[in-house]
């Protein structure tokens, strides 16, 4: 007899969902330039992209849905978060930077898709673990460096150093991460799976 099924509405699936309504308020926070509220939400979306992996896992509730929806939700809270920096001059972003993380993602997750539904298994690795930890920490420093001019600006001479290191490190990651992603779906579609 098999397991039933979890359901679609399990506490996982709901903080994912969360996630999703709290990347709307973040964007829309980063519109009216309300730094201190973007470092809120941005750190309680982290918190609950942690918790929705650790109650999938604690409770076995992993689904279907959950599986794509979680790194869906993850990619529209990242990207969209780089893409609305890039006009706030402040923020150290340029154009390109927002289309590596983009297209990186863009390309990553549609391989992902494309081997497992031949029955592969392509899940994130060390590094794209590390890319994204970078990524949550670049927009963390961004967020850090766009309030401290406000709250105390004696603090702004190691701020801006401090984001350029994490973004250019951010980036890096990004695009070596894309890179081994690339690397392993070649040699598994070169073997036909």
């Amino acid at each position: 007899m098999t397991p039933p099924r979890p359901s679609v509405f399990n506490l996982p699936n709901q903080l994912t969902f969360l996630r999703l309504v709290l990347a709307v308020v973040l964007f829309a926070l980063i519109d009216f330039e309300q730094w201190s509220g973007c470092l809120l939400v941005f750190a309680l979306a982290a918190l609950t992209d942690w918790l929705d992996g650790y109650f999938a896992r604690k409770q076995g509730l992993v689904s279907s849905l959950g599986r794509n929806l979680d790194p869906l939700v993850d990619k529209v809270l990242i990207c969209g978060a780089y893409i609305y920096l890039v006009p706030v001059p402040a923020a150290g972003l340029a154009p390109w930077m927002a289309t590596l993380v983009v297209a990186r993602e863009l390309i990553i997750t549609s391989l992902r898709s494309f081997i497992e539904n031949r029955g592969a298994t392509f899940g994130a690795d060390l590094l794209g673990k590390i890319k994204m930890v970078l990524q949550c920490a670049a927009l963390i420093a961004v967020f850090v460096a766009l309030e401290v001019p406000a709250c105390c600006p004696a603090q702004e001479t190691w701020v801006n150093p401090l984001r350029d290191g994490l973004i250019y490190a951010m980036l890096l990651a990004t695009a070596l991460s894309g890179l081994q992603y690339l690397w392993r779906a070649a040699s598994l579609l070169k073997s036909d799976l």
